[in-house]
């Protein structure tokens, strides 16, 4: 802006200057012309008058009387008087000697003057040695033009007026220019200045700084100018505000969303993913943004429906598998961008991941299933025995009382089934209160060895109890990690061989205590550990049902962990043993 007051101040400056200097000029003009129309029309009287005086022959032809007759009308020599016959010769000047005198016949004002005319010419005089101005008027006698009387005058004091005249107006134009500067600077900065301030404003604006404010008070046109861009400002602030809030929001609603939400261009390529998507496709965001997305999305699946929907521009929902970085089964909506125009200029994904949904319903499947084989294995069995007792075998004390007998296994067997089914289902809703209380971890490890010793002795198993560490008190509830070891326990012994051995363990661990299992049983299969805490599973089926067991134990003990806040954990080799890992908070 400085650039532009400096030009603003020079062009005033120069408009001042050319105005003095064309003023000058012209009235320098008009006083010389003023100056010089007088000094002719001086020079043209007093020419008139002696040609007047000495029209006479005898006076013209007779050259004392002509002088004599000179001198009594301009007895001054202000004005240089010179009189000459026809032929160009001078007949009188009052200022030289006539003889020293050229002749004059090539004289302009001469030869207008014997035309008939009144002759004016300016040049510099040789004799004089400066600029005159000639006035040369006919001299006649009756009809016949005799001579001339030319008057002449220096034009020293008008040369020296006119140049005394510029000197004026140089002087005045330099203090003109000096006092203009300083006026000039003064009101082109008060010009300036609101447009740099409104200037800087803009600037500011153009930076995000929506805050800044014009400070110019003024009522005239920058001043509303000022008004309207200090509008424009706040206007801008408060629609950037609302921008901003929305797009928290929409950036809050995104990052939190658990479903995925990608927006594809009309181009086809990846414009904008949340962090949810960023997790199923296992990529960052800033990788696959700008790119294709059939590139970036790695599914030829998921790629075909959005091609599709870009296409056709429909709106629909389709169930869709991924294979990278893993498994994951998604039920994605597709819906077309539409602008304020009403164009589609792009596609809207929004991806569910349901993959635990369908494991969910694939284990309710499968524990409907497990269900009705568990129970029908026991119902059979009553069902079966129960009909051969009513066909005759009653008549068998011994026959009956064998199948009386199975009939009441195959009955506890099914209690506890129901039973079992029945507290996971009351664990898993929370609807056992805790009881918490201060428990002696090692009084309750060995309590609920003690219940399944007779277990372990008739398949000679030896049990180690925790040993070398103090007494461990924990607040928990008593009878859920009594039934945690229990079942723990009794898994031990169902999948051990003879002979074999079962270790205990209870340590403290910072602010954890961790409880182990350890046995040298048969072991879990690497694939099947996953599995292990599903209701009804069971590694070896039929080792599992003749010990008796309902495949709902490992089931419980997950969720009876979880309701202590605690974690469970498992280690296996096939063959060699397992051990069971549950670690536990010390409140």
């Amino acid at each position: 802006m400085t650039r532009f007051r400096i030009k603003l101040t020079l062009t005033i400056l120069g408009l001042i200057s050319l105005v003095l200097l064309l003023m000058g000029t012209y009235f320098a003009k008009v006083l010389e012309n003023s100056y010089l129309q007088s000094l002719q029309e001086l020079l043209s009287r007093e020419s008139r008058l002696i040609a007047q005086a000495i029209h006479f022959p005898d006076v013209f032809t007779d050259k004392a009387t002509l002088e004599k007759r000179v001198l009594q009308v301009a007895p001054t020599d202000e004005v240089r008087l010179t009189v000459i016959d026809k032929d160009g010769v001078v007949l009188y000047d009052n200022t030289s000697h006539r003889a020293e005198l050229e002749n004059h016949h090539d004289r302009p004002e001469f030869l207008a003057a014997l035309s008939g005319e009144t002759g004016i010419s300016r040049r510099f005089s040789e004799t004089l040695g400066h600029d005159m101005m000639y006035v040369a008027v006919p001299i006649v006698h009756g009809t016949e033009i005799v001579g001339a009387v030319r008057s002449a005058m220096s034009m020293k004091d008008i040369t020296d007026t006119v140049r005394g005249m510029w000197y004026s107006l140089l002087t005045g134009l330099l203090v003109t220019l000096v006092i203009g500067s300083i006026v000039v600077s003064r009101i082109s900065f008060s010009i300036i200045r609101p447009i740099e301030e409104i200037t800087r404003v803009a600037r500011n604006i153009t930076q995000r700084q929506y805050e800044s404010r014009v400070r110019i008070k003024a009522k005239d046109e920058i001043g509303q100018l000022a008004g309207a861009i200090n509008f424009m400002a706040s206007s801008l602030e408060q629609q950037m505000y609302e921008i901003s809030e929305n797009q928290q929001r929409l950036s809050g609603v995104l990052t939190n969303m658990t479903s995925g939400v990608i927006f594809i261009s009309e181009q086809r390529r990846i414009m904008l993913v949340n962090p949810a998507v960023e997790k199923l496709l296992g990529t960052p965001g800033h990788e696959i943004v700008g790119k294709l997305h059939i590139e970036a999305g790695k599914s030829f699946g998921l790629s075909q429906y959005i091609d599709r929907c870009l296409d056709k521009g429909e709106k629909f929902r389709e169930e869709v598998h991924i294979y990278y970085p893993e498994e994951r089964i998604l039920d994605v909506n597709f819906a077309p961008y539409i602008n304020f125009k009403g164009e589609a200029r792009g596609v809207v994904v929004v991806l569910h991941d349901i993959t635990e949904i369908r494991r969910l319903e694939k284990m309710r499947s499968d524990f409907v299933a497990n269900v009705s084989h568990e129970l029908r294995t026991p119902i059979t069995s009553i069902k079966g025995f129960t009909e051969t007792l009513l066909e005759g075998a009653m008549q068998d004390e011994e026959t009956c009382r064998n199948f009386l007998q199975i009939i009441s296994d195959e009955s506890e067997r099914l209690y506890r089934m129901i039973r079992d089914i029945l507290d996971l289902s009351k664990i898993e809703q929370k609807r056992i209160p805790l009881h918490m209380s201060q428990v002696n971890v090692q009084e309750l490890i060995a309590s609920a060895a003690a219940v399944i010793h007779d277990q372990a002795q008739r398949k000679e198993l030896s049990m180690a109890l925790p040993t070398g560490e103090p007494d461990i008190w924990l607040m928990t509830d008593k009878d859920c990690l009594q039934q945690i070891m229990l079942n723990l326990l009794s898994n031990a012994v169902a999948y051990t061989p003879e002979g074999g051995e079962i270790t205990i363990n209870a340590k403290r661990e910072g602010r954890n205590l961790k409880l182990q299992v350890i046995d040298t049983g048969i072991g879990i299969p690497e694939k099947d550990i996953p599995r292990i805490f599903e209701r009804f599973y069971r590694v070896d089926k039929a080792r599992s049902r003749d010990s008796g067991g309902t495949g709902l134990g490992l089931a419980i003990v997950k969720h009876l962990v979880e309701n202590l806040h605690g974690q469970i954990s498992v280690e296996s080799k096939e063959g060699k043993g397992t051990t069971f890992t549950v670690t536990l908070p010390m409140l």
